[in-house]
């Protein structure tokens, strides 16, 4: 059986108190197999650690050694550690501003903006508050606790010094059950030093510009086709690639001579009706062979972007249940399963295209997978 080249990597998840099976985050360690110490067992074993206890911790971002976690509860928080390798250290936790922020981004500068789903805004942690060690922080914010009967307000004002919040604008979209109002669901920079935001709720992305005092400022609003539920984009050579979780499609965009975002092509991820296919996270190689997760037929979607268009190559089974997220690394696709409680690690072969499940390592209800080492 093909072998998967030793890794290591972090994995966010949902804990107990929104139905999940994890404790918090995991760190997954591979251990490669000794042929000559167990003969006919080819597959690679994994250690899986709670490496953070903290709810609800359905995305990761990684910047040098300073991981940074939401959690994704109804009074959302932004969690920072350091990890050395082996270890997550606990430095802070912040609130993001808003309910259930469901994904998180380091930018060039240091800052982090997060996506609040369920309130529909976005926060940008300043760059001199995530660069902290976290003494500043955490002394500050419990000593104004203390500081009764005016702690909570001198807390929320120690707050928005380190956050700066923007509401989307309210919005409803076709799908009644999941845009009665906006959801952030993404942030993506772009090659203008603006932020996108993908607002599933409303259909719609939304540039925004960071001032230089850490203001937010709304420029433009790239509507997309009613009921498209935009969730995750990515970049590939000037194209703008969104999976619409609602319409099951991939929508390619490109900007106009006004510098708006406009649909060039789009195309399904399944064979067939998309009205049971939610789609998740998207990715695209160096080659502009492009990836999306497919849940409800539970499959990784392939496409072809060349001369400008998209066309999809194959859907393979992800070997799990529910891909809500999963990463590139080497020649293999690693699949946060969400509700199979597992990640599996698919080889590709020489076209990008994904093969069966070469493993598959027990991780309760994955959300993001962050490979952080070999």
């Amino acid at each position: 059986m093909m072998s998967a080249a030793p890794l290591t990597m972090l994995v966010g998840s949902y804990t107990a108190s929104s139905g999940g099976h994890a404790a918090g985050i995991s760190l997954v360690r591979s251990v490669p197999h000794d042929a000559d110490a167990d003969a006919g067992h080819g597959e690679d074993a994994y250690t899986v650690t709670t490496a953070a206890v903290i709810d609800d911790p359905s995305f990761l971002a990684l910047d040098g050694d300073r991981l940074y976690a939401v959690s994704e509860a109804s009074a959302g928080s932004v969690h920072a550690f350091r990890f050395d390798g082996a270890h997550l250290e606990h430095l802070w936790d912040i609130t993001s501003g808003g309910d259930s922020p469901c994904h998180l981004a380091v930018r060039s500068d240091g800052s982090v903006l997060v996506a609040n789903y369920v309130s529909g805004s976005v926060a940008l942690l300043s760059a001199a508050g995530a660069i902290s060690d976290g003494d500043r922080v955490r002394a500050a914010l419990l000593t104004a606790a203390a500081d009764e009967p005016h702690g909570a307000e001198t807390v929320t004002r120690l707050q928005a010094d380190l956050i700066r919040l923007h509401p989307l604008p309210p919005a409803t979209g076709p799908v009644s059950d999941r845009q009665e109002g906006p959801h952030a669901h993404q942030t993506l920079e772009t090659d203008r030093g603006t932020v996108l935001v993908a607002d599933l709720g409303g259909d719609a992305l939304h540039e925004l510009r960071i001032e230089s005092d850490g203001s937010i400022a709304p420029l433009h609003v790239h509507p997309l086709a009613p009921g498209t539920g935009p969730r995750h984009m990515v970049w590939h050579d000037g194209s703008l690639f969104v999976t619409g979780e609602l319409d099951g499609r991939v929508h390619r965009l490109e900007r106009d001579e006004h510098g708006r975002l406009v649909e060039r092509r789009s195309a399904s991820a399944v064979e067939g009706p998309s009205a049971e296919a939610l789609l998740s996270h998207i990715d695209v190689d160096e080659s502009g062979r492009l990836y999306a997760a497919v849940r409800g037929p539970d499959t990784i979607a392939v496409f072809d972007t060349a001369n400008g268009g998209l066309r999809r190559l194959a859907s393979v089974p992800t070997g799990g249940a529910w891909p809500r997220h999963f990463a590139r690394v080497d020649g293999f696709l690693l699949v946060a399963n969400e509700r199979s409680d597992a990640i599996t690690v698919l080889p590709l072969d020489a076209d990008g295209i994904p093969g069966q499940p070469i493993a598959r390592i027990p991780v309760g209800s994955p959300t993001c997978v962050l490979p952080v080492g070999r």
